[in-house]
Order: C-alpha cells, then sequence, then structure tokens
C-alpha cells in the first residue's frame, strides 16, 4: 500500500526566544511599537464606526468577544487621558516599549507591583521614579468609567 500524501504543512516549531522576565526577550517584536489595552480600545472601535459608516461592517464572534474584553480591561475611556498617559510613558526613553504599554494597561498601584507584574523593570528605573509614574497615570483614571 502507497503512503499517502499530508493533508496539511507540517507547522513551525516556535523557537521559545521569547520571555517576559528580569531580562526582556521579544525576539523579533523587540523594537515593534505596542498599544495598551485602552490605545487599542479606541482604535479598534475606531475601525469599526468607519466600518459602519461604509457599510462594510463583519462582527465575527472573536471581534465581539475582543470588543468586551476591551472595554472591561481597557483603563482609560477617555481619548483625552490615554493620550495624556501615552505622553507620560513616552518620557521615559529607558523603558522598552512593551514595558510601558504593561504600565499603561495594568495600572499597578506600587513601584513593587509594577516590578513584580513586570521583572524586566527591576534594574531600569529606580523606585521612586516609578512610583511616581504611577502615580501620574493613577490621577488620570476615572474611576466611574
Amino acid at each position: 500500500m502507497a503512503a499517502t500524501a499530508p493533508t496539511s504543512r507540517s507547522r513551525e516549531q516556535p523557537t521559545g526566544d521569547e520571555e517576559a522576565t528580569s531580562d526582556l526577550k521579544l525576539g523579533e517584536f523587540q523594537n515593534v511599537p505596542t498599544l495598551t489595552l485602552s490605545e487599542a480600545r479606541v482604535l479598534i472601535n475606531a475601525v469599526m464606526d468607519r466600518r459602519k459608516q461604509q457599510r462594510k461592517v463583519e462582527e465575527t464572534e472573536t471581534l465581539v468577544k475582543t470588543l468586551d474584553y476591551l472595554d472591561v480591561f481597557a483603563r482609560f475611556k477617555q481619548k483625552e487621558n490615554i493620550e495624556a498617559v501615552e505622553r507620560m510613558l513616552v518620557g521615559h526613553d529607558e523603558l522598552e516599549l512593551f514595558e510601558r504599554s504593561q504600565l499603561g494597561s495594568l495600572c499597578c498601584e506600587t513601584a513593587e507591583e509594577a516590578k513584580t507584574l513586570i521583572p524586566s523593570l527591576a534594574n531600569k528605573i529606580s523606585d521612586i521614579d516609578l512610583q511616581e509614574l504611577l502615580d501620574e497615570i493613577s490621577k488620570l483614571r476615572n474611576f466611574t468609567e
């Protein structure tokens, strides 16, 4: 009996080079611009609004679930606050793009919490400077949103 050809192509094995630990290794994504959850929410909603105007809307289950997730977990809802957070984070060029996005999404209360959740921050920014940044970000949060 002859062997049959495979019905699907082989899957490329992950390289395993990516890790977000104390030594940030993002592989090919190292210097790729990233978004906070709030920025992603604004961007996706803007695209959806534009598509609705053009009557090209296809709301898949995945899109609906993504929007629901972003509505729940995006810490900032007002565009002005999202832009203000981005301006604050951009001012810290000692931080990687990924770390800035994580800080803007997680909205940690203390420097210790931030360094626990984002271990690569440990030797990049002092606890005092990080706490000041977190306090400024926290001031922009509207907890009734």
